[in-house]
C-alpha cells in the first residue's frame, strides 16, 4: 500500500452543484479501492488559463493510500468522465 494525492478539478459550466456528484463518485470510488485519509474542498476557483472555454474549475485534493495498481485505473476514470477538466495522480514519499 502506498500513500497518494490526487488533485480533480471539475467543470463548473452547469453550476457548483453539478461538481458535488463527481466529488462523491470519486470519493466512493478511492473508499472502495484503498483508505481515504483526507478531502480538502478548495471549491470554485479562477484557473490559470481557460480549459474547454471555461475560466473556473472546482478543485479537490484527496489524499489516500492504495495499492500500486489502483492509480492507473482512477486516472483512466478521470480521462472517460464528462465534467472533469483536468486532474493529478501523486505518489507521496513514505
Amino acid at each position: 500500500m502506498y500513500k497518494y494525492e490526487t488533485m480533480a478539478v471539475f467543470s463548473v459550466a452547469n453550476g457548483d452543484e453539478a461538481a458535488q456528484p463527481l466529488l462523491e463518485k470519486f470519493k466512493a470510488l478511492i473508499e472502495a479501492n484503498g483508505t481515504l485519509e483526507s478531502i480538502d474542498d478548495w471549491g470554485k476557483r479562477k484557473l490559470a488559463y481557460p480549459i474547454n472555454d471555461e475560466p473556473e474549475g472546482y478543485y479537490v485534493i484527496f489524499n489516500y493510500e492504495a495499492s500500486g495498481e489502483f492509480p492507473a485505473e482512477l486516472d483512466r476514470i478521470f480521462k472517460i468522465t464528462d465534467g472533469v477538466l483536468r486532474s493529478l495522480i501523486i505518489r507521496k514519499e513514505d
